[in-house]
């Protein structure tokens, strides 16, 4: 069984916990870069003129995505990481999912988050991947432990 971490990452956060979920799991692990990286003024969700409030506020927003997964059809898990962006995946990630056949597959949320937890990441994602069996997802703090990381991803 081959597992895929793939993860957006907007400040560092989500990156640092994909990076120890891989390792700790022994997955391969794949970014997902925005084909227009964000810049500290996109990301400030206090405005709503910003890059990241315009997207969110428009589900039908999909960012490019700069690179391609090419042998998808070899994983049969997939982490799937992000940050809490208004109380749900960063568009980039709905992107992610349109992008490929899950049919068959375990897809598995996790984000990073101070507080907010997955809200409905978790079936929006089911709907943009009807053919993948969707885990239940969980919400970590960028200090989690791949000890606690590993313990979780086993149960998929």
């Amino acid at each position: 069984m081959r597992q895929l971490v793939a993860y957006f990452s907007a400040s560092g956060t989500t990156k640092k916990v994909a990076e120890k979920l891989a390792k700790a799991i022994g997955a391969d692990i794949f970014e997902i870069k925005p084909e227009v990286p964000y810049t500290k003024a996109d990301l400030n969700w206090l405005s709503k003129k910003s890059r990241s409030s315009v997207e969110m506020s428009d589900t039908s927003c999909r960012p490019a995505i700069a690179e391609s997964i090419d042998n998808m059809a070899d994983y049969d898990t997939l982490f799937v990481g992000f940050p809490v962006w208004w109380y749900r995946e960063p568009s980039i990630i709905d992107t992610f999912m349109e992008s490929y056949d899950f049919t068959g597959k375990t897809v598995v949320p996790f984000c990073t988050s101070g507080g907010s937890g997955l809200g409905e990441s978790g079936a929006n994602m089911q709907a943009l991947a009807p053919g993948a069996k969707l885990g239940i997802g969980e919400r970590f703090k960028g200090r989690v432990s791949e000890e606690e990381l590993a313990a979780w991803a086993s149960t998929f």
